[in-house]
């Protein structure tokens, strides 16, 4: 039951996507959804601080400082929202037009990257990486720090010690993306601001 309503109010977070950060104003009491007795919230069980609604093209990947083009035909939609006092982040990510394998050295190829547009930086939160076919691929979830993303540069992990308050600081310097077999770079990619 419990990871049905998840995947209701997820999918719920991912019905409008735009290009920069929005709140969710979830501290209301209720809203006529029937989420059941013993919830009294307004749009989904879930408080969020933040939430960014991010479209993902294959133009915004570069490799370093440099365009590549990314995927052609490929467009990523991220949602997320980010409940900073619990260090907690929600996804729904959908990839239309994805072709090729998975491919990146973290434990995933779905990624947030700290770095400003235009230059790439570390991956600092992996999820699972999305399921489905080409048509469509989807992943949807949530998880709480601490985090890793498997990659490691001198023996420390490129998530260790990160918050995701540190998103909302500055949702500028992040960016969402995927990688492929086609396009290791990068498939698309969208900064968070």
């Amino acid at each position: 039951m419990l990871f049905s309503t998840t995947i209701l109010s997820l999918a719920a977070l991912s019905t409008t996507v735009l290009a920069a950060p929005s709140p969710w104003n979830n501290n209301g009491k209720g809203n006529g959804r029937n989420w059941g007795k013993d919830r009294d919230c307004k749009n989904g069980p879930f408080e969020f601080t933040s939430t960014y609604n991010i479209v993902a093209t294959p133009d915004q990947v570069v490799n370093g400082t440099t365009p590549t083009g990314g995927l052609p035909g490929a467009i990523g939609y991220y949602n997320f929202g980010i409940n900073s006092d619990k260090d907690l982040i929600c996804w729904s990510i959908t990839l239309n037009g994805f072709r090729g394998n998975y491919q990146s050295p973290a434990r995933t190829a779905t990624h947030i990257h700290q770095a400003a547009k235009g230059a790439s930086g570390p991956p600092r939160l992996a999820f699972p990486n999305p399921v489905g076919d080409e048509k469509e691929a989807i992943s949807v979830g949530c998880m709480t720090g601490p985090f890793t993303t498997g990659v490691s540069t001198n023996g420390v992990d490129s998530g260790a010690g990160f918050k995701v308050k540190q998103i909302e600081d500055d949702p500028a310097a992040f960016f969402a993306d995927v990688h492929s077999s086609l396009a290791v770079p990068g498939a698309v990619r969208g900064q968070l601001a």
